[in-house]
């Protein structure tokens, strides 16, 4: 069915009757508490990007607004993220020099190209595509990625330079500079750190027994990482620490974001081509995080969201961020958690919060000048423990060898060679073992359950078989990589039986039968007949037979094809086919 109008713009219809339920003081109560993590994530986020840090703030503005008009869930929150920070540096960096005027460029391109490819894919209705990312290569690449996080931000907390986009280089360039690490500033980070764990494990049961109600206790436990800016920026310039060799965040630009389209399309035609792929994967990856935050907090919530009008509307957002000068964004669990804990109603809790940051931007920049980069460091260190999942790989190692192989290494590419390369080794490695493991189908010899008319592998339980009857169920779809694998078993059973007359297919599994395994069960039909058996399917679904019978199978099939296995069985039992069959 062709989308509407409404679908495109899902608040044309949230929108009609706003405010008459209360959703207005719900909506603003949520989008003042999420500003007060958005404001120091967002810079620490710019930052991460290797671009300064007004950039984050111009990422969480009008990104915002758009995804409110486009998305279908009320409380996913848009905007800068920490994984999508790390891959924008790493494949901006490939291009240009990172802090450049080419870099910026680039990155503004590189998140409108993110939403060019989200609108394209959402208004051709291409959700399935996530789908070539396998939960355990997810798990690789995001753990990976975390640790590259890290390994970014520890010249800000140590005050030390470090290079190197891989693991390799980053701990030459450690070793080579552990004599020059800067006492303020190590100081500052850890103790920015300490503050961040202690309020977010104790403040609020503290604040509660010292008598504050659960609302306001709540409240400035959310606002924690916000409070500790304060005092950092506060300290800063009282005990002049920026003298001391204190690296700050400087001078950050005041007012809306500028519409940066120039900059964008004035990129070169040849780093275009360079990002091409960067974009695809962040694309990718970003819908995947998307659409798993937005369908989590649908069920709690029992609410509905649209796939597809989530990738347009993320898409929407990232070209805003492109075209406003700011970097590619995503969905955030922990502000998504934060604006559904607050109670947001609605989605236009994301438009209030873009005008709380407009504020912001227009009138307390300035402030920002002595924020201690060590400070936002820390705060992004304090959130990476959704990213750094080491026990996935021993419970992927109990389940299964293959899937743990692909993890480790997407793992390993990643953190050894680059982000992007990792990713891509993901995705081959994903496509790679679906393919091996479609291409050998798991088939059983089956028989019928005394008693029952229910049919199981004979070698897993106690179950009646006829000698003159050979019943293999077949447990995948049948298609061009697996129709070899399939002729061979066929073979395999039949080989050294003289006493057997009828095969039996059961194809309870099979949802697709494409061109070349028909052409495979043709031969496998002629092949039978010489041999003097028949070829008989049973429980072939609805839409399986429609295209079998466009095909000449049918009509060249030697057996029956059977409503239930059962029914097959129990005629052919009954009545063993001649041997001139």
């Amino acid at each position: 069915m062709k989308p509407t109008l409404p679908d495109w713009f899902p608040v044309l219809r949230w929108a009609r009757g706003y405010g008459r339920g209360g959703e207005l003081s719900a909506d603003l109560t949520a989008a003042a508490v999420v500003t007060l993590l958005l404001i120091p994530q967002s810079l620490a986020y710019a930052l991460l990007a290797g671009l300064p840090a007004v950039t984050g703030l111009y990422a969480s503005m009008l990104p915002l607004v758009v995804y409110a008009l486009m998305g279908t869930s009320p409380v996913l929150a848009a905007g800068p993220a920490a994984l999508r920070s790390i891959m924008s540096l790493a494949a901006v960096g490939a291009v240009a020099s990172v802090g450049s005027a080419d870099f910026i460029a680039a990155s503004l391109l590189l998140a409108a190209m993110v939403g060019g490819l989200l609108l394209l894919m959402g208004a051709l209705r291409m959700g399935f595509i996530a789908g070539f990312l396998s939960a355990p290569v997810l798990s690789g690449f995001v753990t990976a990625s975390g640790l590259l996080i890290v390994m970014s931000q520890l010249p800000h907390l140590l005050g030390v330079p470090l290079r190197g986009s891989n693991l390799g280089v980053f701990v030459q360039s450690l070793w080579q500079q552990a004599g020059a690490l800067h006492p303020l500033t190590l100081g500052v980070g850890l103790a920015a750190m300490l503050a961040l764990w202690a309020a977010k494990r104790w403040l609020q049961a503290a604040l509660l027994r010292l008598g504050l109600p659960p609302g306001g206790a709540d409240l400035v436990a959310k606002a924690a990482p916000l409070l500790i800016i304060v005092i950092a920026i506060g300290l800063t310039q009282a005990l002049g620490w920026h003298g001391q060799g204190l690296a700050v965040v400087g001078s950050v630009p005041g007012g809306l974001p500028p519409f940066t389209l120039g900059a964008v399309f004035g990129v070169a035609p040849a780093t275009l081509q360079a990002l091409l792929l960067p974009a695809l994967l962040i694309a990718m990856l970003t819908f995947v995080e998307q659409i798993s935050i937005a369908q989590a907090f649908a069920a709690k919530r029992r609410e509905r969201v649209d796939s597809d009008a989530e990738m347009r509307a993320m898409g929407a957002a990232n070209l805003a961020a492109g075209l406003t000068g700011g970097h590619a964004v995503g969905a955030s669990f922990s502000r998504s958690a934060v604006l559904h804990g607050g109670g947001a109603r609605t989605p236009a809790a994301g438009l209030l919060t873009a005008l709380l940051l407009g504020t912001v931007a227009l009138f307390f920049t300035p402030w920002l000048y002595h924020l201690p980069l060590a400070v936002l460091a820390a705060t992004i260190l304090m959130a990476l423990g959704s990213l750094l999942d080491f026990g996935s790989f021993a419970r992927t190692w109990r389940y299964s060898r293959a899937d743990f192989a692909a993890q480790a290494l997407t793992f390993g590419v990643t953190l050894g060679v680059d982000l992007v390369s990792g990713l891509t080794v993901g995705v081959i490695a994903s496509l790679t073992l679906y393919i091996w493991r479609s291409s050998r189908p798991h088939i059983a010899v089956v028989g019928n359950v005394p008693g029952t008319e229910h049919y199981r592998n004979v070698l897993r339980h106690e179950v009646i078989t006829h000698p003159h009857i050979l019943s293999l169920r077949v447990d995948e779809n049948l298609f061009f990589a697996n129709t070899r694998f399939l002729e061979d078993r066929v073979n395999a059973e039949v080989t050294g039986r003289p006493e057997l007359r009828h095969v039996v297919l059961q194809c309870t599994a099979v949802n697709t039968i494409d061109t070349s395994a028909l052409e495979s069960l043709l031969g496998i039909n002629q092949h039978l007949k010489d041999a003097g058996v028949q070829l008989h399917l049973s429980e072939v679904k609805g839409p399986v037979m429609d295209r079998l019978q466009r095909s000449d199978l049918l009509q060249k099939l030697t057996g029956q094809v059977f409503m239930t296995h059962h029914q097959a069985v129990a005629a052919l039992a009954e009545a063993p086919a001649d041997r001139s069959a």
